[in-house]
């Protein structure tokens, strides 16, 4: 990839994105290769997004056929439904995506995420996932560490009016600019396992309260064999109820995990737009700046919440692990 330069038509097309990050910068992402699974609200803003700046190809998966609440928040789905019958999301947002910019290969891959071998992941510099079980999570992320290059990993979760998105990029070096010249940096990153198995009374006292919810959920759609966002609101008693067992076994104050957050989380299931295009914007950014290796990266938590529009990084690690 660092061999080829760009072509004519690739530095006349992306003329004013060279002028803010650089020649350097638009080749590797002309040269990049991005897999994005679960075809939900926020994955098509970030999708939008990434196809815009010029990848050179994205690879979609999501053989799930067109819903109601697919169509609520996916702008990508055409409102025809002639044009809808008979394919899949990742079909449907793959033909909207190519219009966006001819020069990006956007393609379809069938099949189960997480049944495919580790080599198929070795062909992209990225992956994406999005809507996919705590299980699956971790099996894709551990699948994308035992791969000889280093493929930048990301879970992407949009409830609501709320939005969380994990990032891995592994051992990561970058350049950071300063007043007095560029400084290479390194970052040290655990995995989707590896943060979240980090005890929470050791986290500092005001991290984001939707850290602990979202991990709440996640660990009661897991016990109850559930499908992601496959609850409601007459689950809410279990859900308190775990929340109270994980807080005892965690040592942790339930005011951390408020029940009006988790209700909000349980009944609002479905995506919310506005929120979509935060999060999915926010993602972008962060590949964006993860394939050029300029900025200062996202470590490794990002939450968002609308009701106070506040977004919070949290770096969820564990120092011992990543020594």
């Amino acid at each position: 990839m660092n061999g080829e330069e760009l072509t004519e038509q690739e530095t006349a097309l992306y003329d004013r994105q060279i002028r803010v990050w650089g020649a350097d910068a638009q080749r590797r992402l002309s040269k990049s290769h991005i897999l994005v699974y679960g075809m939900k609200g926020t994955i098509a803003e970030f999708c939008k997004n990434i196809v815009l700046a010029g990848v050179g190809s994205l690879t979609l998966v999501d053989d799930r056929d067109v819903s109601e609440e697919a169509l609520s928040a996916n702008f990508l789905i055409p409102p025809d439904e002639s044009v809808c019958r008979g394919k899949t999301l990742a079909e449907l947002c793959c033909d909207s995506l190519r219009e966006f910019n001819p020069m990006v290969r956007v393609s379809v891959e069938k099949g189960d995420l997480a049944s495919l071998g580790a080599e198929f992941f070795d062909k992209f510099d990225v992956v994406v996932i999005s809507c996919c079980s705590l299980a699956t999570k971790k099996l894709i992320n551990e699948k994308c560490r035992k791969l000889s290059k280093r493929v930048s990993f990301y879970t992407v979760d949009c409830r609501d009016c709320c939005g969380e998105i994990f990032v891995d990029l592994q051992k990561y070096n970058y350049a950071k600019k300063k007043t007095d010249g560029t400084t290479e940096c390194e970052l040290q990153y655990p995995s989707f396992q590896e943060a979240i198995s980090v005890p929470w009374k050791s986290l500092r006292p005001k991290v984001s309260k939707l850290y602990f919810a979202m991990r709440v959920i996640e660990r009661f759609e897991e016990a109850e064999k559930r499908k992601p966002r496959e609850i409601s609101i007459e689950d809410l008693p279990a859900v308190l109820k775990l929340k109270k067992e994980l807080c005892e076994e965690q040592s942790l104050n339930e005011s951390h995990i408020p029940d009006t957050l988790l209700e909000r989380l349980v009944m609002g299931a479905k995506e919310f737009p506005p929120v979509c295009a935060i999060i999915g914007g926010t993602l972008g950014q962060e590949v964006i700046k993860a394939i050029s290796s300029k900025g200062d990266p996202l470590k490794n938590f990002f939450f968002f919440d609308a009701t106070d529009g506040k977004g919070m990084i949290e770096d969820i690690s564990n120092p011992n692990l990543l020594s």
